[in-house]
């Protein structure tokens, strides 16, 4: 088992730095978005960063992105033993994919999972059989209501943190690459992108790092996952830059927008989770809806105004 992990882990190192990303569209008709995933789609950089950069480049679109990531989450259903040391098992997506599904009626699916799934353990064919059924299991919900549906693969895993656990998250995010031409899932690759820049980086500055513990991106990894991802749908302008402040800097109204988006997305976040309930202890409760959507909505008229400003100029 371990020789079978090994080898997809080279074969995946060799061929995908060759291959382009592939691109997907957001149909005009999707309106709802909604983003599922654990704690790394929580804190949510990454979104905040798609959800401008798209409301700059199309400010004619009504969109709404609605954010239901859950710290400690796998897709999976495992969990290690003593996991948040003994206080509560990690939540599993599927206790609680229905009611979300139900109540926010989304038009479009993103989700992002793999990097608790490996439950920071080496290699074993028994979690992996878990991944890849939880994964299933996922496509197969969306497939039966017709919702579309693109699968990120998980953010790199530091290797100096733990080189066994970075090949686990290399071989789930190579399986997952190959469910594109296996299955005809929708997939985009967020993790061999940071991979080849964070090795990049470490060529001329041995301490460069994406994460401060190995898991959880800082500003310019939660940029790099936001620019494959808009890569992957896509969109081109001004995803040559490395950094999320050169690119909002340079866009204009950027900078202005960016603060409304990420309040708007926190308000909604912490209301739909605490409305679709959850069996994650220790989150903040979000407002009753009622309050929750009318601040949304007020922030969705400084938005509106503030991008109508845009078209004036």
């Amino acid at each position: 088992m371990i020789t079978r992990a090994v080898l997809c882990f080279a074969c995946y190192l060799l061929a995908f730095p060759l291959l382009a990303q592939d691109r997907y569209s957001l149909p005009k008709d999707s309106k709802k978005i909604l983003f599922l995933g654990n704690s790394i789609s929580y804190a949510g950089q990454y979104l905040t960063y798609v959800e401008t950069y798209l409301r700059l480049m199309h400010p004619e679109r009504n969109w709404e992105f609605l954010n239901l990531g859950l710290p400690s989450e796998t897709v999976s259903g495992l969990s290690e033993e003593g996991h948040a040391d003994g206080k509560f098992p990690r939540p599993d997506l599927h206790e609680r994919l229905d009611r979300v599904l139900e109540a926010v009626e989304p038009d479009f699916i993103f989700s992002c999972y793999g990097m608790n799934d490996g439950i920071y353990l080496p290699f074993d064919e028994s979690r992996f059989r878990a991944y890849k059924s939880g994964q299933e299991k996922l496509q197969q919900k969306a497939d039966s209501l017709g919702i579309p549906l693109i699968h990120l693969t998980p953010p790199v895993y530091d290797l100096t943190q733990d080189p066994a656990y970075a090949s686990v998250l290399a071989v789930y995010a190579s399986w997952m690459v190959s469910q594109r031409y296996t299955q005809n899932w929708n997939v985009i690759d967020l993790h061999w992108p940071m991979r080849k820049f964070l090795e990049d980086k470490r060529k001329t500055n041995p301490d460069f790092a994406l994460t401060s513990d190995g898991i959880h991106p800082g500003e310019q990894g939660h940029w790099l996952m936001a620019r494959s991802l808009l890569d992957g749908i896509g969109e081109s302008q001004h995803l040559e830059a490395d950094l999320p402040k050169t690119v909002f800097e340079r866009v204009p109204l950027g900078t202005e927008l960016l603060p409304l988006v990420s309040e708007k997305q926190e308000v909604t976040r912490d209301a739909w989770l605490t409305y679709t309930g959850h069996e994650r202890p220790g989150l903040r409760e979000g407002l009753p809806m009622d309050q929750a959507l009318s601040r949304k909505e007020e922030l969705m008229k400084a938005i509106s105004t503030l991008l109508s400003k845009g078209k004036l100029r």
